[in-house]
């Protein structure tokens, strides 16, 4: 076998094995001219495949999950993913083409990209997830000049998301008691952030980058319009309100005619969407509320992978 074979097999072998996925969340959803160039940038290197796209209109929110390889040095430290440059070139189109003081929907967040989250992959590490994430940072808080926080996995301490989005504001709507519009934070930010100055911009806001274990999103429909209801059973099924343990909620209105139960599922291998779904249903018979069954955001960690997997082979 030449030396050329033997990188191209060597290639293959990394390709297929040491996977991180990137999921993307941009506050967006109904302006599809804004959407076109970021979706464009994700597609520049054809070594970086987007697995998925998941679109709320009422939410005004986008997430893109997106897969590729990462590389070592021969000390076994990662050096290179594809996924570093084509996630920041997908910021940077997103920062062209939004403006966050011209932003509402329902659901919270706190910057035209308002999560980066990294996840590992077949036989990739956390290690290599928050190794990514952390050059991810350095690079939207120094070019961009946008306040980032680090957080799980990639954050020195492993501080909480949650934890930083409290401290941030980031769960009180701030337009009839229902809605995030603009930007109505202090723009000193009240907390150091990892990367990036401490004063925002208006127009993009902040942006929250992590690395974790997968992750799973699950909402649960409430076909009722009656938010106080649906907060009070989002509390009951959180760790945080004495739930449901490794289960964080939010109570979020959803169209002109029902309400959602928010979920992420942060151990979805040990309390998994079932589990949360009857929670839900029990809570909410005792409100005399219908409930319908919830749906996921993304794909399974499995089904990204086989996903990929065709993909890569379809273009080689």
């Amino acid at each position: 076998m030449d030396s050329n074979s033997e990188c191209k097999d060597k290639k293959k072998s990394v390709t297929q094995s040491m996977l991180l996925c990137c999921k993307l969340y941009i506050s967006e959803s109904r302006n599809r001219e804004a959407l076109e160039p970021i979706e464009r940038a994700a597609k520049l290197d054809p070594e970086t495949v987007i697995i998925n796209k998941f679109s709320d209109r009422d939410y005004n929110r986008v997430n893109y999950t997106l897969v590729s390889y990462v590389i070592h040095d021969s000390t076994g430290c990662p050096i290179y993913s594809p996924l570093h440059q084509t996630v920041v070139a997908m910021v940077a189109a997103a920062y062209d083409a939004i403006n966050l003081e011209q932003h509402s929907g329902t659901h919270p967040r706190l910057g035209v990209v308002d999560d980066i989250l990294i996840h590992p992959l077949a036989r990739a590490s956390l290690d290599e997830a928050s190794w990514l994430a952390k050059k991810v940072a350095a690079d939207i808080g120094n070019r961009f000049q946008v306040p980032v926080y680090l957080y799980a996995a990639a954050h020195p301490m492993g501080k909480a998301l949650d934890t930083i989005r409290r401290e941030l504001g980031y769960y009180r709507p701030n337009f009839r008691g229902i809605q995030w519009a603009g930007w109505a934070q202090p723009e000193q930010v009240p907390v150091k952030p990892d990367e990036g100055p401490e004063v925002v911009s208006r127009a993009r806001g902040v942006v929250m980058i992590g690395a974790h274990k997968w992750v799973a999103m699950y909402n649960i429909p409430i076909m009722s319009t009656d938010l106080s209801a649906a907060r009070r059973i989002a509390q009951r099924v959180s760790a945080r309100g004495g739930g449901l343990p490794t289960v964080q909620t939010l109570g979020l209105f959803h169209g002109e005619d029902s309400t959602e139960i928010a979920c992420i599922l942060l151990e979805p291998n040990q309390i998994g969407a079932d589990r949360v779904q009857n929670h839900v249903e029990t809570l909410a018979s005792q409100e005399s509320l219908d409930v319908e069954k919830g749906y996921f955001t993304d794909l399974s960690p499995e089904m990204i992978i086989e996903r990929y997997m065709k993909l890569i082979s379809s273009s080689s």
